[in-house]
């Protein structure tokens, strides 16, 4: 982000909301809406939404580990959609004779050091710090924080990576919580686990630069076909048909729920109320 844009963030968070957001003011707020020592929970989040906070990402994160404690787990998407074909890239486009040299050159996915793109800033900062385990998987790695942050990340697949053998599905077997930080439905990762048990769906080949054996390679690997376009619509049902704690946490709208149930719920609509748009 450069710094003109990044100045301009902070201008319209200090309108959106009129005082300063500490993380003793978040601390309560998680409370209220729900949070718990001992939650598992799956966060997406987005920074600005809250206001100008003290501390920023740092005290978001602080405040979420204070009420859960370590007797409970933190989980966030450190995708890396990047981490890809160039071949494949719209957000930006680069020339197509530029494409052999980037998958020669680009870096192989390293859990310790490879940003993340498009997951906001409190992820991208939850990934460093101390004792949070981050997955192996070139595009759609999770962090977690925890007691259960080794079963979660474990035994990530290469193939398949936000199906059976992913961290969303580890958290489905944990019956975690998910929670939408000033963000939408379209960001629910927990609805690609749906997508999964959808019988007969579309696949896709994707490849990416990985470490085997301490050796950089460029691999290829399998891949749903994604509807995440179906998603806001979907989560609309959802709320209608399941409980969902919506509140206000500072300035950002937030909404609380069971993976089990999105999920759940997700796989039933997706086969049953809006045939039409499945592949």
């Amino acid at each position: 982000m450069n710094e003109a844009l990044s100045i301009d963030n902070e201008e319209q968070a200090i309108k959106r909301y009129p005082q300063v957001v500490t993380r003793t003011m978040l601390v309560e707020e998680f409370k209220k809406l729900g949070l718990y020592k001992g939650i598992t929970l799956l966060v997406h989040s987005s920074l600005s939404s809250l206001g100008w906070v003290s501390g920023g990402a740092v005290t978001v994160i602080q405040a979420l580990m204070e009420v859960i404690t370590d007797e409970g787990t933190l989980v966030m998407p450190t995708h890396t959609a990047d981490y890809s074909d160039p071949a494949q890239w719209q957000l930006p486009e680069v020339p197509e004779e530029w494409w052999n040299t980037i998958r020669e050159t680009m870096p192989a996915f390293d859990p310790a050091c490879s940003p993340t793109r498009g997951m906001g800033k409190v992820a991208e900062l939850f990934r460093t710090f101390p004792a949070v385990r981050r997955s192996y998987h070139p595009a759609v790695s999770f962090a977690a924080w925890g007691r259960d942050a080794k079963y979660i990340t474990d035994e990530h697949s290469l193939n398949y990576g936000l199906g059976e053998q992913s961290p969303l599905a580890r958290l489905y077997d944990l019956d975690c919580s998910v929670l939408l930080l000033g963000v939408g439905y379209d960001a629910n990762t927990s609805f690609h686990l749906a997508e999964y048990r959808i019988p007969n769906r579309e696949m896709r080949l994707e490849s990416a630069p990985i470490l085997d054996q301490g050796q950089r390679i460029w691999t290829s690997y399998s891949e749903l076909n994604f509807q995440t376009e179906l998603f806001m619509k979907l989560g609309a049902a959802f709320e209608r048909s399941y409980p969902v704690t919506t509140q206000l946490i500072a300035a950002s709208p937030c909404k609380l729920f069971k993976q089990r149930d999105c999920v759940d719920f997700g796989t039933d609509w997706l086969m049953n109320a809006a045939p039409s748009t499945i592949v």
